[in-house]
């Protein structure tokens, strides 16, 4: 991760935050060439509440999420997703525990075979 970018988060005002998804989410509503009428509509939402959002006044979750979806944005979802990540120490256990040989079982040395 980017630790520039990371503090430019952090040192953001909620309102600045909050007008920054607003101006991605009119990004790509004009990107798309849909008007605030016809992603809203399919959004279900009213056009006032879309304009809100637009101008990075608070809005609820699922309202966004509504949003996201009409316009196919969802992807962006995907920075939420947990992974698990295992420590170097974790690993190194795990990398111990590795079988290093092949060995004859017991019951294989003592079959007879048929030559």
């Amino acid at each position: 991760m980017n630790d520039k970018q990371y503090t430019k988060w952090i040192a953001m005002s909620d309102i600045a935050l909050l007008q920054t998804i607003g101006a991605f989410v009119k990004h790509h509503r004009l990107s798309q060439n849909k008007t605030q009428e016809e992603v809203a509509g399919a959004a279900n939402l009213s056009r006032s509440t879309l304009s809100l959002l637009e101008k990075g006044e608070a809005v609820t979750i699922p309202t966004l999420l509504q949003v996201l979806r009409v316009l196919d944005l969802l992807c962006i979802m995907e920075v939420f997703k947990i992974q698990e990540q295992i420590s170097p120490i974790q690993l190194a256990k795990l990398d111990q525990q590795k079988r290093q040989r092949a060995r004859n079982s017991k019951n294989d040395t003592d079959k007879q075979t048929d030559w």
